[in-house]
């Protein structure tokens, strides 16, 4: 029995333009590639289930051999796991959206330390990831900042109007050690 050529088609396009979202840094993106994959996962045991067969029920006779009951109960747990992922992925887009009114996941300095780290103990390639430019990772950590805030804090951008100066944002109060509220 051959696959319907259709089918092998349609699982490897969703599972190739899947695989490009799951790798962009918006989360909405990788979001839709999840949801490719997942259907493109269904779509792939379906075909590996088989021809459809008869009913798989004890004591029915038919004229065509069973069908396996199994690649059913796989594709059922795979919606089930896409769907959780999903909306595990639909609210970290939101918080995100929320706190930075964009969805874009950062770089890490924690993750660049490590490739540094790993370059240093083998060094079996170059490139700008394992090159050092003469700036320390504490100093490159300094300097790094969303480069979709604009150099605004949450607290700046969500302040409420100080009373007595209607015009101005009001920014956060910090206390001092002995107890005094500054500005």
């Amino acid at each position: 029995m051959s696959p319907n050529i259709v089918f092998v088609v349609t699982i490897a396009a969703l599972f190739t333009v899947g695989t490009y979202l799951v790798l962009e840094r918006s989360l909405t993106r990788i979001l839709l590639g999840i949801v490719l994959l997942g259907n493109g996962t269904n779509l792939l045991i379906l075909v590996a289930g088989g021809a459809a067969g008869a009913p798989p029920l004890i004591g029915v006779q038919s004229d065509r051999p069973m069908s396996d009951p199994l690649p059913q109960a796989l594709i059922l747990t795979a919606i089930v796991i896409t769907l959780g992922l999903t909306a595990f992925l639909l609210a970290m887009a939101y918080r995100s959206w929320q706190l930075h009114r964009h969805d874009e996941v950062q770089d890490d300095v924690e993750d660049r330390r490590i490739v540094r780290l790993a370059a240093i103990d083998e060094r079996a390639f170059e490139d700008d990831d394992t090159e050092s430019g003469g700036e320390t990772l504490d100093e490159e950590a300094a300097t790094t900042r969303d480069e979709m805030d604009e150099g605004l804090a949450f607290e700046d951008v969500h302040a409420e109007p100080v009373p007595d100066d209607p015009g101005r944002a009001a920014r956060p109060s910090t206390t001092t050690t002995d107890g005094e509220e500054g500005r």
